[in-house]
């Protein structure tokens, strides 16, 4: 089997195994997106949905959270932890969507990249999820489950497995691709425990079952 194939029969599986491939992060806008994808770093996903709840309430659009004090935000993203640099990352960030762009995140991949505290995984995650473009987004489940499956092999940098992926997979999947490694990576294909090989769809495909 390529890894062309592989991939196809990896998709068509977990999109059975997980028909709803949605974000974890709620947001009603894509600046809320950008937000908890930033708070979102070595916090859970859960705790980030409770945080911008408070967040919102005291800075319910972008030229608040741009006007207020990257202390004052600090106040209350200090639960997901990291709160000096996140503060100061989404207050620099809001500034120039608010100086630069109208109060809009830019439908642009490089200009993403060009905003306080977003990187390739961010960035792919607002083209994927709120403009529905072709994206990859190489999060640690993302990275794990990739190299355990064999679509790629000893790659742990994000850039590099991203670039191997966007190889083998269709552009107009990749996106609901890595949130259905996410759901198969907290459920069954989990890090801090043995994987769950036994109820794994991908079991009989899977390049290192068991390791």
């Amino acid at each position: 089997m390529t890894k062309q194939d592989l991939a196809l029969e990896v998709i068509r599986r977990l999109k059975k195994e997980y028909p709803d491939a949605d974000c974890t992060l709620d947001y009603d806008d894509a600046w809320k997106l950008l937000v908890s994808v930033r708070l979102a770093a070595q916090c859970t996903d859960a705790r980030v949905n409770v945080v911008v709840q408070d967040l919102y309430a005291r800075y319910p659009d972008v030229a608040a959270l741009a006007e207020a004090t990257p202390e004052e935000i600090e106040e209350i993203v200090r639960p997901c932890g990291l709160g000096k640099s996140k503060a100061r990352d989404i207050n620099a960030c809001m500034k120039i969507l608010h100086e630069q762009y109208n109060d809009k995140v830019p439908e642009d991949f490089n200009a993403l990249l060009k905003l306080p505290g977003v990187g390739r995984k961010s960035a792919n995650l607002i083209m994927g999820d709120v403009f529905g473009k072709p994206a990859i987004v190489t999060d640690t489940h993302c990275i794990r489950l990739s190299n355990r499956i064999g679509l790629v092999h000893d790659l742990k940098d994000p850039k590099k497995v991203e670039m191997e992926l966007w190889k083998i997979i269709p552009p107009e999947e990749g996106n609901d691709l890595c949130h259905r490694l996410v759901n198969h990576g907290r459920e069954v294909c989990t890090a801090r425990t043995a994987p769950y090989c036994d109820k794994c769809c991908l079991n009989d495909i899977c390049e290192k079952n068991g390791v």
